[in-house]
């Protein structure tokens, strides 16, 4: 967007008129002054809300349903529940909250056609962008000491979460701070939404992937992050293009990263037959998260202070240790017996899910997200999400052997069954819809499975067709393959879709003349970046509670990039699919 565009935007959230009380006018009597009660919820508000930075954008946003004195009060009450209440009934709570917000329409990106591409760049073309990633990601690493990624809330919310998704988050999120955050920052998208104030803080953008425009990020250190870009490195020296020096230094950002995700990030839980395991944990305790010491007050202050393993940073881990040629003896664990104990059966939701935001789709096979650490705590409740159980059969094949899973028939089946659940999936076309999932995009997960399908089609033909009796795996990528020729590179995209749509196809045989567009976007798209980094940072992934929390950076997509880049590369040098 143009500095007039966002000119434009601001003039317009502090000039419009006021269409009924504001967010200010209903909750500063609640919780400006007010002392008692629970403090989290006070604290959020100021923090969060109620900062100088934002009243200006909201003062004039005002809602007409609440000049209903009926309604103003009923949300009043709710909040003080909320505020007051020592066991509060939240979804009563909520449901004032979720009237309103089924007045706010907010859609996904429907990008326009594309025109039609030019020839594919040249192969010296392509050399330069990766060199330039690896070359970024590596002067990163020395820089930091880490590779960061980074965190930036978008206030406008999930178009994914209606008043249904909203009380189901409410009831099944566990810790009470989350509750606080997921009720307020809901509260305070209505009027965002419904007001000027929308189109400044959520301008329109190129492609699907959200870019991060956002100005406060936040710069954080996880071993999930770490794993992909160990990943991506490892791409880099297959590519044979790093010189002899930073041959060296990917060996030791690789070596760092692996000791990261395994030793650093390592953490013991219980296993669902009383056995204690080791588990990798989505934020490792202060100070490895490398956050500076505003957001780490700050994230106290908001109530994100407890983190807990989970299923998908753990299967990562695993995988990228695996592929770096690690010895640790944690890899020696048979997840496969830990993740049948969060694996939901006999088609029932409950109570493993607690937040079903994507209850259309058969959860029957999957695994959920969230583990319990070794206090019990559970503090985001559960969900699932198929793009997570695509990196569980990944890190699978990556260690059958190792695990013994084909001898073993009760891996065997938790993997079958994964393999089930993503096949009902495809099936009925749900995996392209963005609802589907919680923490990722329908492009990401068709790169993603090409990823789990290239582990898959290394495994001798034999183990294939015992694991995949009803030819599962070519239905999938014959449909994502379709989606990703048909859908995604047939629109406008942006450098880190492009990298998505490469990925996917280089891994599941698209044909070379369907790289051309993503090829092209890349190449034109590289400088955008500036200083930071080739490219600039887009979405990730994402969380949807307690608001649209994305996660991504320059980096990241260098990262992306070069692995697509690098399928690209060995497609084009050998002539056939990678």
């Amino acid at each position: 967007m143009s500095v007039s565009y966002f000119a434009g935007a601001a003039y317009r959230a502090l000039t419009s008129s006021k269409d009924g009380p504001s967010l200010y006018d209903l909750c500063d009597p609640l919780f400006h002054k007010h002392t008692g009660g629970d403090a989290h919820i006070i604290k959020f508000y100021k923090t969060a809300l109620g900062n100088p930075a934002l009243r200006p954008l909201l003062c004039r946003a005002g809602l007409s349903e609440l000049r209903d004195p009926v309604r103003f009060k009923a949300v009043q009450h709710a909040l003080i529940s909320a505020r007051d209440d020592e066991s509060p009934d939240w979804e009563a709570i909520g449901h004032p909250i979720a009237e309103l917000l089924d007045t706010v329409t907010l859609r996904h990106p429907a990008p326009k056609p594309a025109a039609a591409s030019a020839q594919a760049p040249s192969l010296g073309e392509i050399d330069d962008v990766i060199k330039a990633c690896g070359t970024h990601l590596l002067r990163s690493f020395e820089c930091n000491g880490f590779i960061p990624t980074y965190a930036a809330f978008n206030l406008i919310g999930d178009p994914d979460m209606h008043g249904r998704e909203f009380l189901m988050a409410l009831t099944g999120l566990n810790s009470r701070g989350y509750k606080n955050s997921t009720l307020l920052f809901t509260l305070a998208r209505i009027f965002i939404a419904r007001s000027p104030a929308g189109k400044l803080i959520n301008p329109p953008w190129t492609g699907i992937a959200e870019p991060m425009w956002e100005p406060v990020q936040i710069r954080h250190r996880s071993a999930y992050y770490d794993a992909f870009y160990t990943e991506a490195l490892l791409s880099f020296g297959e590519t044979g293009l790093p010189s002899p020096d930073q041959t060296t230094s990917s060996r030791r950002a690789i070596d760092a990263m692996v000791e990261f995700c395994l030793v650093t990030s390592r953490e013991e839980v219980h296993s669902h037959d009383g056995t204690s395991v080791n588990v990798i944990t989505a934020l490792a305790p202060p100070p490895h998260p490398r956050f500076s010491r505003l957001f780490a007050q700050i994230k106290q202050d908001l109530g994100f202070g407890i983190y807990v393993p989970d299923c998908d940073t753990t299967a990562c881990s695993f995988s990228a240790a695996t592929q770096a040629g690690s010895t640790d003896p944690i890899l020696d664990q048979p997840l496969l017996d830990f993740y049948a104990g969060y694996q939901v059966g006999n088609g029932s939701n409950e109570p493993m899910v607690t937040v079903p935001i994507n209850d259309h789709i058969d959860y029957d096979g999957a695994i959920v997200t969230w583990i319990d650490n070794l206090a019990g705590e559970r503090p985001y409740g559960n969900d699932l999400d198929p793009t997570l159980n695509l990196d569980v059969l990944e890190v699978s094949f990556r260690n059958l052997t190792r695990w013994k899973v084909m001898e073993t028939p009760k891996r065997l089946e938790t993997m079958r069954r994964i393999i089930g659940f993503q096949r009902r999936l495809v099936a009925s076309g749900a995996f392209a819809d963005p609802r589907s999932h919680i923490y990722y995009l329908p492009e990401l997960y068709s790169a993603y499975f090409g990823r789990c399908y290239a582990a898959f089609r290394e495994l001798p033909d034999a183990t294939q067709q015992a694991i995949d009796t009803d030819g599962t795996f070519e239905f999938i990528r014959l449909h994502v393959l379709a989606y990703v020729q048909h859908e995604l590179i047939a629109r406008e995209m942006n450098a880190f879709d492009a990298a998505l749509a490469l990925i996917a196809l280089g891994h599941l045989g698209g044909e070379l003349a369907h790289f051309a567009p993503a090829l092209r976007c890349i190449i034109k798209a590289t400088g955008e970046g500036g200083r930071k980094g080739p490219f600039k940072a887009y979405e990730w992934n994402k969380m949807k509670t307690p608001t649209r929390i994305l996660v991504g950076g320059p980096e990241v997509t260098s990262a992306f990039v070069l692995m697509g880049l690098a399928l690209t590369r060995r497609k084009m040098m050998n002539g056939h699919a990678a």
